[in-house]
């Protein structure tokens, strides 16, 4: 997959990065006014605390550059690429106090984000060989969602529907709302409905029994997604749907069950823990300072403290 043409755009990122910034210093950065020289240079390098897979180009550019055009960020490991622990992500030069300010929003980010992609690289490598797609949910932090579908790419995954808007998917709330609670024929409900749309959107429909599934697929649907089956009813559904539709996995799928649940014979597999339970990754940033005489701290001191004593 070409993750350069899959990267989020540079206006998104920008918008959550700065959102970001302006929480974390929205009065700017008082520690780093009063305590480093206007003048002092850095340099730093982010460094990997432990193996995995990395994605934070964008956010950790956007944090340096929107805190202070004049800092520089050199990547050593691209978007999608395994690196080991100890490994040097990325390198940074600029001033000391921007690059302090920027750090933990770049980190924040880029640790979440790598912890994402590294999670999707191993649910990947425990369907290989089946077929099966890796998939993630609406299941992510508010506001991130276009950050951490990214990092789902990174780590060898796919995306589901962005939004409510992107596709019909009918769960089992809209079904018993449109069936009238069993009361209307659920293949001639779901024909109507289908009836009323483009022909480009992408009709899914969630099941939790076998018996449903040649009523909806009789409606022409394209996915069906067998919900919270067992690995049994996983492989006797698969087999009852024979090819028309795709069949989705959904419920209980974790690192542990993911390549049992792959080899029934599913097309795709959708797991929200790839997003809403992971763990981010160890990143840091080592910094060292080239730093002038320190009187060149002491305007601010006096500024906000009415004069050092």
């Amino acid at each position: 997959m070409n993750l350069a043409l899959a990267k989020p755009s540079a206006t998104e990122v920008d918008r959550i990065v700065a959102a970001a910034l302006a929480e974390d210093a929205p009065w700017g950065d008082v520690t780093s006014q009063a305590l480093i020289p206007a003048g002092a240079t850095a340099e730093a390098a982010v460094i990997a605390r432990e193996p995995g897979i990395f994605c934070g180009e964008q956010v950790i550019e956007a944090a340096m550059r929107l805190t202070d055009p004049a800092i520089q960020v050199t990547f050593k490991v691209r978007d999608g690429e395994a690196f080991d622990a100890d490994a040097a992500l990325a390198a940074v030069r600029g001033p000391a106090r921007s690059v302090l300010t920027a750090e933990r929003v770049a980190l924040n980010l880029a640790q979440r984000l790598s912890g994402i992609a590294t999670l999707t690289g191993h649910f990947v490598a425990e369907v290989a060989g089946t077929g099966a797609r890796v998939v993630d949910t609406r299941k992510t932090t508010p506001g991130l969602r276009v950050l951490e579908r990214h990092a789902v790419r990174c780590g060898g995954g796919f995306n589901h529907r962005f939004s409510l808007s992107d596709a019909v998917m009918a769960k089992d709330n809209h079904l018993a709302v449109l069936t009238q609670g069993g009361t209307v024929d659920l293949t001639e409900a779901l024909q109507a409905a289908r009836a009323g749309l483009p022909h480009t959107v992408h009709f899914e429909v969630e099941v939790d029994r076998m018996d449903q599934i040649e009523p909806v697929l009789a409606a022409g649907v394209d996915t069906i997604m067998l919900d919270n089956f067992s690995l049994e009813d996983l492989a006797a559904g698969v087999k009852l749907v024979a090819g028309r539709a795709l069949v989705e996995a959904s419920g209980n799928v974790r690192l542990e069950t993911v390549g049992t649940i792959a080899r029934t014979g599913v097309d795709i597999i959708s797991s929200g823990a790839l997003t809403h339970s992971v763990r981010a990754l160890d990143l840091g940033l080592d910094m060292t300072i080239d730093a002038p005489a320190p009187e060149a701290a002491m305007p601010f001191i006096d500024a906000v403290s009415g004069g050092a004593r």
